[in-house]
């Protein structure tokens, strides 16, 4: 193995990867909870309140998850500490870029802005799947998109109840 290879396979388990689960956590998990509060209360503010919530609730669990989870000295993931900051930061941002339309007052703009973010989400996700992993790039987005169809309906369902 070239020292190229090695220092590739270790930024990829040390920084993509773990940064690939916060992003798709961050996207995904939120959804529910962002459209449940959106279609429940039809309030643009409610809404942002409660994907915020759900954003930074994510990071902070997400963010100890990944470090408790593995010391990283065995298996090469690298330092806890540091995996956990990059699980948790891209966790608040997947769940908080479709949070942001939300800011916008008007309730049915900021519904049509955060399906357009949402989508952007999706499709880098899987680029980013496609870019490092080798993944099929339409395959990946339609997972990606699978799970996170799953939640949104649940969100949809559960907020107009």
């Amino acid at each position: 193995m070239s020292q190229e290879e090695h220092i590739d396979k270790e930024f990829l388990l040390q920084v993509v990867q773990p940064a690939l689960i916060g992003l798709i956590d961050g996207s995904v998990s939120t959804l529910a909870p962002l459209f449940a509060a959106a279609f429940a209360s039809g309030s643009p503010h409610v809404a942002f309140l409660v994907g915020s919530a759900a954003a930074v609730g994510a990071a902070i669990s997400m963010a100890f998850a990944e470090a408790l989870s593995d010391p990283g000295h065995h298996t090469g993931r690298g330092h806890p500490f540091v995996r956990g900051a990059i699980v948790g930061g891209t966790t608040f941002v997947g769940g908080v870029f479709h949070t942001l339309p939300f800011l916008i007052s008007d309730f049915s703009i900021a519904l049509y802005v955060a399906y357009v973010v949402v989508g952007i989400e999706l499709l880098s996700i899987g680029y980013i799947r496609y870019r490092y992993f080798k993944a099929g790039f339409w395959f990946s987005v339609a997972q990606v998109v699978f799970g996170g169809a799953l939640v949104f309906l649940a969100g949809i369902l559960i907020g107009s109840a």
